[in-house]
């Protein structure tokens, strides 16, 4: 950390490792995914210590109050003295993944039981799904 009194807001995204680029950071402000101090803002806007930024990482929503402003990107030890998760923030990202743990999407579920080849049991089900009457069907008379 130094002696800055502010900076922009997409540099200061990236120094405290929210983003793993500039570009991606000016990318989530430009869709309306960040607000400084309950306002939408652009990626120039000036960011002081003391501002209250909210923003979403993937799906996670997060609100953070700037402590510090830094020059450069840094390890994320140093970066995450940068800023501090405010308890409501806290809160709510743990329920979210409460909710997560308890409710899991049902189709990753399916992904994680069939991966690769399918066996030789998998084929003949895949057959039989295919044709379910089998030899049993035709449409020819018998003498």
């Amino acid at each position: 950390m130094s002696e800055l009194e502010s900076m922009r807001l997409d540099k200061w995204l990236w120094c405290a490792r929210f983003y793993k680029t500039r570009s991606l950071a000016v990318e989530e402000i430009g869709r309306g995914r960040v607000t400084v101090n309950g306002s939408h803002a652009k990626a120039a806007r000036e960011i002081h210590p003391g501002d209250t930024i909210a923003l979403k990482q993937g799906n996670i929503p997060k609100e953070v109050i700037v402590r510090g402003l830094s020059g450069m990107r840094g390890p994320a030890p140093v970066a995450q003295t940068l800023y501090e998760e405010t308890a409501q923030s806290r809160l709510n990202r743990e329920q979210l993944a409460e909710q997560r743990r308890l409710a899991p999407e049902p189709a990753a579920a399916l992904a994680a039981q069939h991966t690769g080849r399918p066996t030789k049991r998998d084929r003949r089900d895949m057959e039989r799904m295919r044709d379910p009457w089998g030899d049993r069907w035709s449409a020819s008379i018998e003498d």
